[in-house]
């Protein structure tokens, strides 16, 4: 079982001061999280989402984290692949030099960035990202294969040019991507990456999902493959704040998440500004109910079906408490099938000082009593 953290640079309150601190807060926790015996960070990359993420530019924020630590993997989950985000060759260029520069520790996601807001700053053909981002995966898997990249496919023409510099892993860093549904689950198992999971639905989804993935490696014949190397690690988003005071962990936490679902929401779903107020004292669960009922509501005014998955970003039952709250979740992420466990800590309203305590409690009795059990010791 490996162990992660996601940054999203989640922010309620968007003013200029508030954004440059919480990217200062993110390298903050992302140095901590290397110290407290993380295996990896992951960061997004998402435009123009006001609240919900301003990691617009991950391969800086990745390289800033590479010179400040020395172990810890540095991943990005996801880049955007789509041609007009990112042409594939700038994307093997810069995980190239990340990767060399960083000592081998980098892992390379995929995912198409699919909201109107971001598609229309960039002129991207939403009907066109998941072809675009499989052909993207194609190019980068072969960038390195031979003395130079030759590529003739169904949308770009590549003549012969060498891509440099070469990665410090070979024959490039491990490929993944961003999976929400059964039909990405089967793609990535067909095209031979690992699948990055949103797990806001529970483990119980998960193993569900799980079992699509080990479906799909089970009936492919590798025809799809984009690499030689096959990365078949599944990675699972994991809610947490951890604290000495288990209700206020989850107070804490839950009022994050609020923030996250209705600033996803209001991107994804055409929902209203999220909430940014945090009153102290009030019912924070009665307060995540109340949200996922307007957002039915609201599905319900514009005629759109209300599937589980609408409102499975308001489901609170997460790793949130104590240190031993969150070992009994991560148990059942793991019975679920996870390989890794990705901690989703730093959720807009979540102040500084919760964010870090978590990652210490983590590094203090979570991931130990993992470690400890794969090597046989008591937990």
């Amino acid at each position: 079982m490996k162990f992660s953290v996601i940054f999203e640079a989640q922010l309620a309150d968007p003013t200029v001061e508030q954004e440059h601190q919480v990217i200062r807060d993110c390298v903050e926790q992302a140095v901590l999280a290397e110290r407290v015996g993380f295996d990896r960070i992951w960061a997004v990359e998402h435009h123009a989402l006001k609240w919900y993420a301003h990691m617009s530019s991950p391969e800086i924020f990745l390289t800033w984290v590479a010179a400040r630590t020395s172990t810890i993997r540095i991943g990005h989950g996801v880049v955007c692949m789509p041609f007009r985000f990112n042409h594939p060759v700038r994307v093997a260029e810069r995980a190239a030099m990340l990767d060399l520069l960083s000592g081998g520790r980098l892992d390379l996601g995929a995912g198409r960035g699919g909201t109107t807001q971001e598609t229309s700053l960039f002129g991207v053909d939403k009907d066109n990202t998941t072809a675009e981002v499989e052909e993207a995966l194609r190019i980068i898997g072969r960038a390195w294969q031979a003395e130079e990249l030759e590529y003739h496919g169904e949308l770009l023409d590549i003549g012969p040019h060498p891509i440099l510099p070469r990665p410090a892993q070979t024959p490039h860093p491990p490929l993944f991507l961003a999976c929400s549904r059964a039909e990405t689950l089967e793609q990535a198992a067909e095209l031979g990456v690992g699948a990055l999971v949103m797990g806001f639905a529970g483990p119980e989804s998960i193993a569900g999902m799980r079992a699509a993935y080990d479906a799909a490696i089970a009936r492919r014949d590798g025809k799809r493959f984009v690499s030689s190397a096959v990365n078949d690690h599944f990675s699972v988003l994991c809610p947490t704040i951890v604290l000495d005071d288990p209700r206020e962990a989850r107070r804490i936490g839950i009022r994050g998440q609020r923030f996250f679902a209705q600033s996803i929401g209001h991107w994804y779903g055409g929902a209203g500004v999220p909430d940014e107020a945090v009153v102290a004292g009030a019912d924070e669960a009665a307060g995540m109910r109340e949200a996922a009922e307007q957002v039915v509501a609201r599905l319900h005014e514009l005629e759109i079906p209300v599937r589980p998955t609408s409102t499975a970003t308001f489901n609170a039952d997460h790793a949130y408490g104590s240190a031993r709250e969150a070992i009994a979740y991560v148990e059942r992420l793991r019975a679920a099938g996870a390989d890794e466990v990705m901690c989703l800590i730093q959720m807009g309203t979540v102040p500084q000082e919760a964010c870090l305590e978590t990652l210490r409690q983590w590094g203090d009795t979570v991931i130990p009593h993992f470690r400890n059990a794969a090597a046989g010791k008591d937990g």
